[in-house]
């Protein structure tokens, strides 16, 4: 699978957990003026738009007021399968990108190993997180 195919599968099938999160998410964000995104393939992947689409890397994101948001997927054929990264960027550019960024944290740790996990083919090894957000698929 190449690194696009790999995003349009972790943003469009998240774990059922992460779709009332993100919906409050949107709700809280439209108060304060901010985009709001949902979890779903499209043009995009995950109402991302996707910046750069090869079949080793794949980048989505946008430039918003208060911060700038990317999301990488790599991916790595090794001896002992694909290794798919997936790396987030933010630059922040105000109080309101750091508070945002803080708030929103703790969740994203949890949904993209989440999501990466959905990607396992049944029977496979289970899957494993390293710390750099690194999966064996």
């Amino acid at each position: 699978m190449s690194a696009g195919e790999a995003a349009h599968r972790i943003l469009a099938n998240p774990p059922p957990w992460a779709t009332p999160l993100m919906r409050l998410r949107n709700a809280l964000v439209r108060l304060a003026g901010l985009r709001g995104v949902a979890l779903q393939a499209g043009a995009g992947a995950g109402g991302f738009p996707i910046l750069e689409d090869g079949p080793e890397r794949c980048v989505l994101g946008f430039d918003d007021r208060h911060l700038d948001f990317r999301i990488v997927v790599e991916r790595d054929e090794a001896e002992t399968g694909s290794l798919l990264a997936v790396t987030t960027l933010v630059r922040r550019h105000n109080a309101l990108g750091r508070v945002y960024l803080a708030a929103v944290g703790p969740f994203h740790r949890l949904i993209v190993p989440a999501s990466l996990q959905r990607l396992q083919p049944q029977g496979k090894r289970p899957y494993r997180a390293a710390g750099s957000g690194h999966g064996r698929v």
